[in-house]
């Protein structure tokens, strides 16, 4: 029998026992053994510290994306063998699916996050300069670095691919290696996974470890620079963030815990309405999706009193359709749970629940099998719950992590937001209604509790990925019993994963450190304008000083005309004068805009290819008839693009008058050829 095998400190290691045995889910055979036995844990932390880190932070941003992307292609070369192996943890196709590629388009929408919203840096900037003093000769600035530790990951079984990419992504992405520990009901998926990783050769040696088993004493030897992700039962999450290797070294902790998430039917959702449908069908798709073993599923439904016997009918009849049995077979829509052991779990929270309402349908201790036997496998019927007396303590406190949810009544939005927070913390909730006041209410009474909220109707529905799907690009998390951390959530994710510094300097030192250019340093200016530079001879601070020139009043009255923009300020002397603000005729501030191109543009072809957009544009000083204009454009930012004959460049734009005051300032971003390659 194959004994599962961790990857640390660069080789493969077998445990030194024969390790405990792991079972299909759907035959009960013995799938692998598992065991950590002899490995380092303390070794292997040092190694990701020490050869992992090192060659992470050498690489830009813009390099570990590019990597990040060329992971995700050849792991989807090969879901097929991942579907297959999925199979046997008693996942459906559709729920293979959700894992395998859920967790390969997180490394794809990470990759271009990276390349779309990060610099080519090692080093991020963030935030605006502020000016600490008077003068302007002391500044600071928030700067994000990568962490020079470990991003250790405890995972949880119901996720064994999806669950270790969507940790991966972001502190790959950060420059931070991580070490995985799969739990091992489904370690032998996430081996395979890992296999695949290694033997592609992409990722850099020491950036990525496994350890299959017992995590023994590998908190023990977490220092200030390690990240813990956790991801699995509430009790777990307490009991890992009071480690005194955690607690002692402030060691930064997130936990995604399992939630009694709810999803509210809104009063004017009738029978017969898109919403009540759309409800309905959510409600079973939640509960059989991957056997109802989702920390995001629907545990309670809140239904309006009015509309609960509808709602029951309306699910129950839905449930009557669903096949339970073996995967492999195309016919069936329900998988097993992960393991014999998960399905008595879920049948000891059921007795209480069962103690605070009726069972609408299922049987918790018998269900129809279609190609499997029920006994060997770790079959369950979907089982939908009744509790007509919302206040019980029960559904809002007991989770059956398995394919269960409970219906409960509420009379008006009050009553349906002070239910929903009685989970004391939720990763997901969902509201479906057409009735915009009554979504607005329950969104913010809610909002404080929940991790994310999906708002679903008719207009939405479509292209809504449910209730229970995690984005790459939004946060996953929840407060209070869903564990207080956010996962995945765009660049936050990165950020997580990096330290942020304010550094304290003079404009000069601060624009040599960050990379940016600081208003306050010295300016270059030279003969040749810097838009006949090829991107690799730009420096930051490269500056073009353009102008004067005058506006006129027949400026102003050609530019209304022509473009149609009349409003009083410019065309009306006697109504700009009693404003405050003007007091009498000004320019149009695209006006000014467009004078200042005039002023820094370099017409004959170059290197610049394309002005792609401003950003932050203020005017700062009203224009008037006789004002003249001076632009002084310099470049801030200088952004290469990996694999591409062009690059990307932010040029401060400053628009002054005669006095010297600031009329408009602006970001001009242009794209920039990189100097022809020779033959």
């Amino acid at each position: 029998m194959v004994v599962l095998r961790s990857y640390v400190s660069g080789s493969w290691r077998a445990p030194e026992d024969e390790g405990a045995p792991l079972r299909d889910a759907v035959t009960g055979e013995e799938v692998a053994r598992i065991s950590s036995a002899g490995i380092d844990m303390g070794g292997a932390l040092e190694y990701g510290r020490r050869t992992g880190g090192p060659v992470l932070r050498e690489l830009t941003f813009h390099q570990r994306a590019s990597l990040l992307k060329a992971l995700a292609s050849h792991l989807r070369e090969h879901r097929e063998e991942l579907y297959a192996l999925s199979a046997r943890t008693g996942a459906t196709l559709a729920d293979s699916k959700f894992d395998v590629d859920g967790g390969i388009g997180v490394l794809f929408a990470y990759a271009s996050k990276g390349k779309r919203e990060l610099p080519n840096d090692t080093v991020l900037v963030e935030g605006d300069v502020e000016p600490l003093g008077r003068g302007g000769t002391f500044v600071g600035q928030h700067l994000c670095t990568p962490s020079h530790g470990v991003a250790v990951q405890i995972n949880a079984f119901n996720f064994p691919v999806w669950g270790p990419l969507e940790k991966l992504a972001p502190a790959f992405l950060a420059g931070v290696p991580s070490l995985i520990k799969p739990a091992s009901q489904t370690a032998y998926l996430t081996a395979r996974l890992v296999e695949l990783i290694v033997e592609s050769g992409i990722l850099p040696e020491g950036t990525v470890q496994m350890i299959c088993g017992d995590p023994g004493d590998l908190l023990d030897h977490l220092t200030e620079q390690d990240i813990v992700g956790f991801t699995g039962s509430a009790s777990t999450a307490r009991l890992l963030r009071t480690h005194p290797a955690i607690v002692g070294n402030a060691v930064r902790f997130n936990a995604e815990a399992d939630s009694l998430n709810c999803s509210i039917l809104g009063p004017d959702a009738a029978p017969g309405t898109p919403e009540f449908d759309l409800y309905v069908k959510q409600l079973v798709q939640e509960m059989t999706v991957k056997a109802g073993q989702k920390c995001t599923a629907i545990r309670r439904a809140l239904v309006p009193a009015a509309l609960i016997g509808d709602v029951a009918e309306a699910v129950r009849e839905r449930l009557a359709k669903v096949t339970v049995g073996n995967p492999a077979d195309p016919e069936v829509r329900m998988g097993a749970l992960a393991g014999l052991d998960q399905r008595e779990e879920v049948r000891r929270s059921l007795k209480a629940l069962l103690d605070a309402g009726g069972l609408v349908f299922g049987d918790p201790e018998r269900v129809e099998v279609r190609g499997a036997d029920p006994e060997r496998g770790a079959f369950m019927s979907p089982i939908l719950l009744r509790a007509d007396d919302a206040s019980r303590a029960e559904p809002h406190e007991v989770e059956a992590f398995g394919p269960v949810s409970t219906l409960l009544p509420y009379e008006g939005a009050d009553q349906a937001v002070e239910l929903a927070v009685r989970g004391r913390g939720s990763l997901a909730g969902s509201v479906v209604t057409a009735d915009a006041e009554f979504a607005r209410h329950v969104v913010l009474g809610t909002a404080p509790w929940h991790g994310r909220l999906l708002v679903l109707n008719s207009e939405n529905a479509e292209e809504s990925t449910g209730h229970g799907s995690p984005l790459p690009a939004l946060v996953h998390g929840g407060p209070g019993r869903a564990g207080g951390g956010e996962e995945m959530g765009g660049i936050r994710g990165v950020v997580h994963h990096m330290r942020r510094t304010a550094v304290q300097a003079g404009p000069a030192m601060l624009t040599a450190i960050s990379g940016r250019w600081v208003p306050g340093t010295d300016r270059r200016v030279t003969g040749e304008h810097p838009f006949r530079k090829h991107l690799e001879d730009l420096r930051v601070g490269d500056t073009a000083v353009g102008g004067p020139r005058t506006v006129t009043l027949e400026d102003v009255e050609h530019f209304a005309e022509f473009t149609g923009d009349v409003f009083y300020a410019h065309m009306d002397e006697e109504a700009a004068r009693a404003n405050p603000f003007f007091g009498g005729r000004v320019a149009h501030g695209y006006l000014v805009v467009s004078f200042a191109a005039g002023l820094f543009v370099d017409p004959a072809p170059g290197p610049v290819l394309a002005n792609y957009g401003l950003e932050n544009l203020r005017f700062l000083t009203p224009v008037k008839p006789g004002d003249e204009l001076t632009v002084t454009l310099t470049a801030k930012q200088i952004t290469p693009r990996e694999g591409a004959d062009y690059g990307e460049v932010r040029w401060d734009t400053d628009v002054t008058n005669q006095e010297g005051a600031s009329v408009a300032k602006y970001d001009v971003l242009t794209l920039v050829a990189k100097r022809p390659k020779q033959d």
